[in-house]
């Protein structure tokens, strides 16, 4: 009978082992496929960061828009003549980095716009247009670049004219920030409205995204940060308040002077 019960003991310790290694196989096997599940997780949300980051970068070859005047600076020169007024002796260059989504660049037209359209025309200064298409994230829809790429599209085919007018509609049909966006076919038709046609296919493939990419690179390398950046005679020019502060007529008015 001892014998039995040794027997009956030496079985039931030797099943409760086979059962704790059943439990730690399954316990590891467990283990492994959460493992693997988390692998995938990581694995779909980076092809996923990845496919939202490459959909705000344009792509497709590098091209530079016809009519720009100072193409080491991505700069755009609105002129007397453009404006359809008298070329001065030796006018002032007012170079002002823009991004069509950016609300105080809106603010600076409405405020600023008519009075250095007046000093275009008069012959005393010329506005360099210099796009700084930094605020993408502003949108779902990257629509700081679609819209200045549009803008491109408008000065390849019609000219420094029609861009200006491209310019001044953007920016009375300007999207609130944190949106979509407007979409191509708003871009298509603000083309229409500046008398250039045909641009469909233009628009829709960002043709200068990657050209708009460059010029905020070189704004950067200038060490611009922000828009709107009005530099005048080489000097930021800033307002009342101070450092980074939006100028006024005043303010760009005194900067003009001080440089003719």
């Amino acid at each position: 009978m001892p014998n039995e019960r040794q027997q009956r003991a030496a079985r039931a310790e030797q099943m409760r082992k086979e059962r704790e290694k059943a439990d730690r196989r399954q316990r590891n096997v467990i283990s492994i496929a959460i493992v693997a599940i988390v692998v995938v997780l990581i694995a779909v949300a980076g092809f996923a960061i990845n496919k939202s980051s490459n959909a705000n970068t344009p792509s497709g070859d590098y091209v530079a828009p016809a009519h720009v005047a100072d193409s080491a600076n991505f700069g755009i020169d609105y002129t007397a003549t453009d404006a359809g007024g008298t070329t001065g002796t030796k006018p002032v260059t007012v170079v002002l980095y823009e991004d069509f989504q950016c609300p105080v660049c809106k603010a600076f037209e409405q405020a600023n716009g008519s009075f250095l359209d007046d000093q275009v025309k008069s012959g005393k200064i010329t506005i360099q247009y210099r796009p700084f298409a930094f605020l993408d994230n502003s949108s779902s829809t990257h629509y700081a670049t679609r819209a200045m790429s549009a803008a491109m599209c408008v000065l390849d085919k019609g000219g420094v004219v029609a861009y200006k007018k491209m310019h001044d509609i953007l920016y009375v049909n300007q999207p609130a920030e944190g949106g979509a966006g407007l979409p191509n076919s708003s871009l298509i038709e603000f083309a229409n409205q500046a008398g250039v046609t045909g641009l469909k296919s233009c628009i829709n493939s960002e043709k200068f995204g990657p050209w708009v990419k460059k010029a905020k690179a070189k704004g950067e390398d200038a060490k611009v940060s922000g828009t709107p950046t009005v530099v005048i005679d080489g000097k930021v020019v800033n307002g009342a308040t101070g450092a980074n502060s939006v100028p006024q007529v005043a303010d760009l008015q005194k900067a003009i002077t001080a440089a003719s």
